[in-house]
């Protein structure tokens, strides 16, 4: 039973960086997986990834280049003030300006810089270095 989806699937990309695989597969896939994918994408953290369609929820086939060290949903979802930033990067983040905190915020998900510029707090959804 898979309570958490998103947890999930970071897990087997986390654990598919370790052993030295070039590609995964997850499933079931959502618009927040493959929005934090976006994003993993953007950042240069994963090749690229595709939604393949089963009628079963969804595969997700991510390909990777080798440059996660680790990843991981945070849970429970803490809210984040746009004064809170600091606190969470130094829990989460090993080390400044190193990785990226994912935020949802209403004008959808976001990095923590992203956030920072256009002033912005929301959810902490899951992180990346």
């Amino acid at each position: 039973m898979l309570n958490d989806p998103l947890a999930n699937t970071l897990c087997k990309i986390n654990n598919a960086e370790k052993v030295g695989k070039t590609s995964c597969q997850s499933k079931p896939s959502s618009k927040v997986i493959t929005g934090v994918l976006k994003l993993l994408k953007e950042h240069k953290y994963i090749e690229e990834f595709k939604v393949i369609e089963d009628n079963k929820g969804g595969i997700i086939e991510v390909k990777l280049n080798g440059n996660i060290n680790k990843t991981g949903a945070i849970k429970p979802r803490f809210s984040l003030k746009t004064t809170e930033f600091n606190k969470f990067e130094k829990r989460y983040l090993p080390a400044k300006d190193f990785g990226i905190l994912i935020i949802s915020t209403p004008k959808g998900l976001l990095t923590h810089h992203q956030a920072k510029e256009k002033n912005m707090g929301g959810k902490l959804i899951a992180y990346c270095y």
